[in-house]
């Protein structure tokens, strides 16, 4: 049942995945069609074909590397380097106006848009699983020792400004506390916070985990955690969690008197007490409160198992996400906060102090990972169609950039035709548009790694 469900889900993001693909080349044929160009080829994904078949005297097939998709157009600016070899040759064609290629260009970003907005209705409509570190600013969480600590930071804290910047939710891209941490500048972060209905401004350090030369390099943290529901996802069988009568779904509401705003601060509170020493836990279960006590024990590790993380353990495993609530956010909320994620990425992408650099971002085969993750949850295709309306807005400003091979590069070759009143020369465009085609394909290949 495991293969086939794994199987399952990974037909649900190809499927997915090859949508907004066809989606987005769709707008370029049928414009393509609209204003008479010669249409050689219409491809989903690139490489060998895998299927094929002729349809009104258009190629259509299937490529066998899942990186993209194209529409081969002769009289545009061809990339053989990519589409593979046109059976039409350009110059026995008859030329196309800079106003038929700007059209044609810009139908595909069109059309991932329009799918964009499609997707943000049915968002609006069926709604969108929110998480609770989505859905508050309070702090649930300080790490022993680390940078928030030192700077004051407590549990109950509700965070108000970081770096200056208004924040709404814990994690996420744009106006997040994790975002503006990781994107800021200086030795020192300001955080303004709300704590007892007094406002506050703290500066704090921040630390940065060691990776693997190999790996991504790690981004600016101050190691706090957001409130969330200490809910039990399971129990360990004849463990001491087990043998006191502690169930899935039981919410654990107090240890020792002291309320449980984050699962960590309760194994914090475990491991500083030790092994053997008796913890009375108060527990939500069906609207009941319970009292409960119960001794951690300390497991037998492997052998090899790191001396460092060894700890008392009562044998649960909490829920990872805490509890959900469904949010219907209206699809010009949904498009705005897409495109002003994208335009923080680019913000700190490109800033020469910011630690957000090109390695941290996606290709092909991390978002299609990022679709497998969301299609395991419980609430799989409703986060996989929020996530669509990120990812087409993106494909659709992505490829307006006035880069050569992606659309935007065919609308300033088309507009720097009608201001010559000549096309660019093809030795020129094919060395600049096979340089670019390089670059693009390593990158992919680099972030991929």
């Amino acid at each position: 049942m495991q293969v086939l469900k794994i199987l399952f889900i990974c037909l649900e993001v190809v499927l997915l995945f090859n949508l907004l693909i066809v989606v987005h080349e769709l707008g370029h044929y049928l414009a393509a069609r609209w204003r008479g160009l010669v249409i050689d080829r219409f491809g989903i994904w690139f490489g060998k074909p895998i299927w094929k078949t002729k349809i009104d005297g258009v190629d259509f097939c299937l490529g066998s590397i899942p990186a993209g998709g194209y529409v081969a157009l002769p009289q545009m600016a061809p990339m053989e380097t990519i589409e593979g070899k046109n059976r039409n040759a350009a110059d026995n064609l008859p030329p196309v106006s800079p106003l038929d290629k700007v059209i044609v260009a810009f139908a595909g970003p069109l059309f991932s848009f329009s799918l964009a907005l499609a997707f943000a209705v049915l968002v609006w409509g069926v709604g969108r699983p929110v998480s609770e570190a989505d859905a508050t600013t309070v702090i649930g969480y300080v790490k022993k020792d680390s940078p928030a600590e030192k700077a004051g930071l407590r549990p109950g804290d509700r965070i108000l400004k970081v770096d200056g910047h208004p924040v709404t939710r814990f994690s996420g891209i744009g106006d997040s506390i994790m975002w503006r941490v990781v994107s800021s500048e200086g030795e020192k972060i300001p955080i303004e916070i709300e704590r007892d209905g007094k406002v506050l401004t703290v500066e704090s350090s921040w630390v940065k985990e060691e990776t693997k030369s190999w790996e991504r390099k790690s981004l600016r943290q101050i190691q706090i955690a957001p409130v969330k529901t200490p809910l039990v996802g399971r129990v360990e069988p004849n463990s001491p969690a087990a043998l006191a009568g502690i169930r899935p779904n039981d919410v654990i509401l107090e240890v020792d008197g002291i309320p449980v705003l984050n699962p960590e601060a309760l194994s914090d509170d475990i491991e500083q007490k030790g092994a053997g020493k008796e913890l009375k836990l108060a527990i939500l279960r069906d609207r009941r409160r319970l009292e409960i006590a119960l001794k951690a024990e300390m497991p037998i590790f492997p052998p090899d198992f790191p001396a460092e993380e060894k700890r008392p353990l009562i044998g649960v495993a909490w829920e990872r996400t805490g509890k959900w609530t469904v949010d219907h956010p209206g699809p010009l909320e949904q498009i705005y906060s897409s495109v002003n994620s994208m335009i923080s990425t680019f913000g700190a992408l490109f800033s020469p102090k910011s630690d957000v650099k090109a390695q941290h971002l996606s290709g092909p085969v991390g978002i299609m990972r990022i679709y497998y993750l969301l299609f395991e949850s419980e609430h799989g295709w409703r986060q996989a169609i929020w996530f669509s309306v990120i990812l087409n807005i993106n494909l659709a400003l992505l490829n307006l950039l006035p880069v050569p091979v992606l659309d935007g590069g065919h609308i300033l070759l088309a507009l720097i035709e009608a201001i010559r009143r000549k096309p660019v020369g093809v030795r020129a465009l094919s060395i600049v548009q096979n340089t670019c085609a390089v670059l693009i394909i390593g990158y992919m290949l680099y972030v991929t790694f």
